[in-house]
């Protein structure tokens, strides 16, 4: 197939130029993954990657074509032929590759709703060989959390669903194609971020339940992942007082090396959520949650979007003044360096499987599709997309079918000619939201809703929920439109 041409491996895994590459005098560059500005690599970060960094991760400001990524990413693997390279692509509502246009996959939601093995593991397979194609080695996918919490405000259509054990086959079927293609995942976000009402970017979530609620809901799909072969597992900034009352799950031993390591026997690469999230290090800085989240278990800290060489300098100073202090065991530093770069070595040495074009079938898409009995689209009708804030992990990107006008909030509806369909994403969890929806249904009786998020459980503010909003649900959802009307 085509696509960025990856180093050779070394020859045996305990040759000189991998002891090389495993130890540099500054062993703490060997755990971080920064972000960065721009589509070419600065010259700072490819000092670093020179130095022995990690890897970088990647967002969708970082992507503008396939060509400039493939160029991107060669120009990584130049510096450091041991990096990993990461993106959030998780086949639905968040893409990185697809941001500017929307993503050409059906998203989770709708697969655990359509229930087929296969055609989940067809998904995986085919998002693993694109991101083969431009040079990403690893995948911050796919999130295995069970929405159990309709209100949950950053998992939603990014969850199989509400079922653990759906949750758990899905998340195996996804993990076990998207490995074969060469490419890492990175099974999300441990211990299970589903049943929150609180978004981990913004606050510190908490989830007060047991241990043994959790091994009979949470914990299914992240030892469904394990046993799939999951290369990574990447932690969450959530709280759950009964087993750590004092430290989010990123920063404690008691969840990370107790539970994921011991318990489920988890053997990878532990990846912490985005250290600059406001559950990370919204009250000590970014600097001193490396510390502790390396001290608990992680091996990769992924840091955040925007950073910078002077930040970096910060992380690796925390990290090295720890170690001189004893706050932080050396042997935990070097082996979580060990884990990364044994982890890039490794698929480096994967052959890629053939590659082919996919389409996804819009009739699959609509038939998960939850309709309202009577719930139908006239032949004329006026749709009005609802704008509210873009989730943070979802960032801003192209969603819902084509639209006849766009509406904030405080802005009136535009003319109405023929029925009005309004679409918008979790429409139950914005007040202005239900009260347009409820004074458009008073002023227009033939007034259909739909929701492309998670809707409620009564569906009340969804006469039609198509439990994802990336393109391929909008172009299905447009179809549903044409194909029901009158």
């Amino acid at each position: 197939m085509s696509g960025v041409s990856v180093p050779e491996p070394v020859e045996g895994l305990g040759g000189g130029a991998l002891r090389q590459a495993q130890r540099p005098q500054r062993p703490a560059t060997r755990v971080l993954l920064p972000g960065f500005v721009g589509t070419e690599l600065p010259d700072w970060l490819a000092a670093r990657l020179r130095d022995g960094l990690a890897g970088v991760c990647l967002f969708g400001e970082n992507v503008e074509s396939r060509d400039q990524l493939r160029a991107l990413t060669a120009a990584i693997y130049t510096a450091n032929p041991h990096a990993l390279i990461a993106i959030d692509e998780e086949g639905g509502d968040v893409t990185r590759l697809y941001q500017s246009v929307g993503s050409p996959f059906p998203g989770n939601a709708l697969l655990g709703r359509i229930d087929d093995l296969d055609y989940t593991a067809l998904v995986a397979t085919a998002v693993g060989l694109e991101l083969r194609d431009v040079g990403v080695n690893l995948n911050f996918a796919p999130d295995v959390d069970i929405n159990s919490n309709a209100n949950n405000p950053v998992i939603g259509v990014r969850s199989f669903g509400s079922d653990p054990a759906l949750v758990a086959r899905h998340s195996a079927a996804w993990v076990a194609a998207h490995e074969a293609t060469g490419v890492a995942v990175s099974a999300k976000h441990f211990p299970g971020h589903g049943d929150t009402a609180q978004d981990s970017h913004l606050a510190l979530p908490v989830v007060d339940l047991p241990l043994s609620a959790l091994r009979e809901r949470e914990l299914l799909p992240f030892e469904a992942a394990v046993a799939a072969g999951a290369s990574s597992v990447m932690s969450s900034h959530i709280l759950l007082p009964q087993l750590d009352a004092e430290n989010p799950a990123t920063f404690s031993r008691t969840i990370l090396d107790g539970l994921l390591r011991g318990d489920l026997g988890f053997t990878g690469v532990i990846v912490s959520d985005a250290l600059d999230m406001v559950g990370a290090s919204g009250e000590t800085g970014i600097p001193a949650a490396a510390v502790r989240a390396i001290a608990a278990g992680c091996d990769l800290l992924c840091i955040g979007t925007k950073n910078t060489d002077a930040q970096l300098d910060d992380i690796e100073a925390a990290l090295a003044a720890a170690v001189a202090a004893g706050e932080l065991d050396a042997a935990r530093l070097a082996d979580a360096g060990d884990r990364n770069v044994a982890l890039a070595v490794a698929l480096r040495a994967t052959s890629a499987p053939p590659s082919s074009p996919t389409v996804f079938d819009l009739d699959r898409a609509i038939a998960a599709f939850a309709v309202a009995p009577g719930a139908v689209a006239r032949s004329e009708r006026t749709v009005v997309a609802i704008e509210t804030a873009a989730n943070i992990a979802v960032g801003v990107s192209p969603w819902g079918p084509p639209a006849d006008a766009r509406v904030h909030r405080g802005d009136p509806l535009p003319p109405v000619a023929g029925q009005l369909v309004l679409v918008g994403k979790n429409n139950h969890a914005h007040e202005w939201v239900r009260e347009l929806v409820d004074a458009a249904r008073r002023d227009h009786p033939a007034t259909l809703v739909v929701d492309m998020g998670w809707p409620d459980t009564d569906r009340r503010y969804a006469d039609v929920a198509t439990f994802g909003a990336s393109r391929h649900v909008g172009e299905a959802l447009a179809a549903w439109l044409e194909g029901t009307a009158p």
